[in-house]
């Protein structure tokens, strides 16, 4: 195994830790004024993952941290002290006898979806279709929606629904489910999900840090970032009115509006499936090839 000295990896936590003050902060001052925000407490409520969890440092499996066993890592679960010198490290056996099984089915999803091109042409209508013919039950009743019920609801009769995404569709209006040219279900996932898909981008974040502390905390750190991003796209595109908060609306009704869109989402695509060769590079150091199968 790979051994760090303190000075190496202590400024490796704290350089993570501050890294992810920064972009939490916002969320955590909203918090304590119990103020919800539209775009960003999706990260936090739908994945669940606390900002205190997200800040903790980990440099994944295979790698030994001298002089730790004083630090809060050393509590961690799965993760083994040294008697004898006090050094920390992720137990690798522990972690797989309880995590095996989820992390054979990520490692599959992640290689199944690099399998497929990035497909385009959904133009996030999915947050439409949580709405249509529903405005009064909407997931966000305090922001105007940017064209009306009816303008809403135009748009998704006008337009060819093909969301692939379970989680997404299990939030589709009743009216809406039917319009759908696919039926995504839990079962399906392996078959349906592509790298172009806005939530197949986000859920990176979900597999990586389901996978902690085998997973190094800089990966898990950049899937949040890409989330981050790709939720800020997803919110635009909707048919909600956040121009309020600073969300500039990408219009997907119009054909302009479609093709920023698709570029927008062939871009996360490609950041996506970067991140999923790094997630599926970490996975083998925990479990490597040949052990499964």
């Amino acid at each position: 195994m790979l051994r760090l000295a303190e000075h190496d990896w202590r400024p490796r936590a704290a350089a993570h830790e501050a890294r992810i003050a920064r972009l939490t902060e916002g969320h955590l001052a909203r918090r304590d004024r119990k103020e919800r925000h539209p775009v960003i407490d999706f990260l936090f409520d739908y994945y669940g993952h606390t900002p205190g969890k997200l800040r903790r440092w980990s440099p994944g499996a295979g790698i030994v941290l001298e002089g730790a066993a004083d630090d809060p890592c050393a509590s961690w679960t799965y993760m083994h002290v040294d008697a004898g010198s006090g050094a920390v490290s992720v137990d690798v056996d522990a972690f797989l006898a309880v995590r095996g099984r989820g992390l054979a089915f990520i490692r599959q999803i992640l290689e199944r979806t690099l399998e497929r091109p990035i497909h385009t042409g959904c133009f996030g209508l999915h947050e439409w279709a949580m709405v249509y013919r529903q405005p009064e039950e909407r997931r966000h009743p305090t922001w105007p929606l940017r064209l009306g019920a009816e303008g809403t609801n135009a748009v998704v009769e006008g337009a060819t629904l093909a969301c692939s995404h379970f989680d997404a569709t299990r939030f589709f209006t009743a009216e809406a489910l039917p319009r759908n040219t696919l039926s995504p279900s839990r079962d399906t996932m392996l078959e349906l999900e592509q790298p172009g898909c806005l939530h197949a981008g986000m859920d990176l974040y979900r597999w990586a840090f389901k996978l902690a502390p085998a997973m190094p905390s800089d990966l898990v750190a950049d899937a949040f970032e890409l989330a981050l991003d790709i939720r800020t796209l997803d919110m635009q595109a909707s048919p909600y009115d956040l121009t309020a908060l600073g969300y500039a609306p990408v219009a997907i009704e119009t054909a302009a509006g479609k093709r920023g869109y698709a570029a927008r989402q062939r871009t996360f695509g490609e950041r996506g499936n970067v991140l999923r060769r790094r997630l599926l590079g970490a996975i083998t150091a925990v479990q490597p090839r040949t052990n499964v199968d």
